[in-house]
């Protein structure tokens, strides 16, 4: 009978290995379904480069509207060029100004309108074609202009000095009609 008592209290003492090993699968599966559902995933979702071409390409691509002409003048009485235009005067048509265009040939252009003669800044973000962007003061002379910008780039592109007037053309447009800083422009509404 001590053998018996024995033996049972030997077996009382011992760990219930099957308990800590169920314990220790669940852990092991919860850990794994956390990892993919927290972790794997995200490096799907969030790659590091997005090509700029991907997050346009369903956006539908907006018609020109002519609103109006501008001319590009050497002086007072000496026209260069003109072109047919659209305006953009209020926050709306100037925050999508000429994003999303596939294509502009050197008839078109865009005409932004400011309130306030002050230092102004694009960018090239969603704008597929390289562009011309000028810069015009309050007297209606260029002060500034980039050529050929790089299309999706979204470095700053100031206007160094105060502009209440903003032309954009397609890109090499100024050196093809010689249009310079200190030349003039006149406009018209439609």
């Amino acid at each position: 009978m001590a053998k018996d008592n024995n033996n049972r209290k030997i077996a009382e003492k011992k760990p219930d290995v099957t308990k800590y090993i169920l314990l220790a699968v669940v852990i092991l599966v919860a850990g794994y379904f956390s990892y993919t559902l927290f972790f794997q995933k995200d490096d799907v979702k969030n790659p590091v480069f997005v090509d700029p071409k991907e997050r346009i390409k369903n956006i539908k691509e907006p018609a020109f509207k002519k609103e109006g002409e501008l001319e590009f003048m050497k002086n007072e009485k000496e026209p260069l060029k003109k072109i047919e235009i659209e305006i953009a005067e209020n926050d709306d048509e100037r925050t999508q100004g000429l994003m999303y265009r596939k294509s502009m040939d050197d008839s078109k252009g865009m005409l932004f309108i400011f309130q306030r003669e002050e230092p102004q800044s694009f960018w090239m973000k969603n704008t597929i074609i390289p562009l011309d962007i000028i810069y015009v003061n309050s007297k209606r002379e260029i002060v500034k202009i980039y050529k050929n910008t790089t299309p999706f780039s979204e470095n700053s592109l100031p206007s160094g000095k105060p502009a209440t007037y903003v032309v954009e053309v397609a890109g090499g447009y100024t050196d093809r009609y010689g249009i310079k800083e200190g030349d003039l422009i006149r406009y018209s509404r439609e």
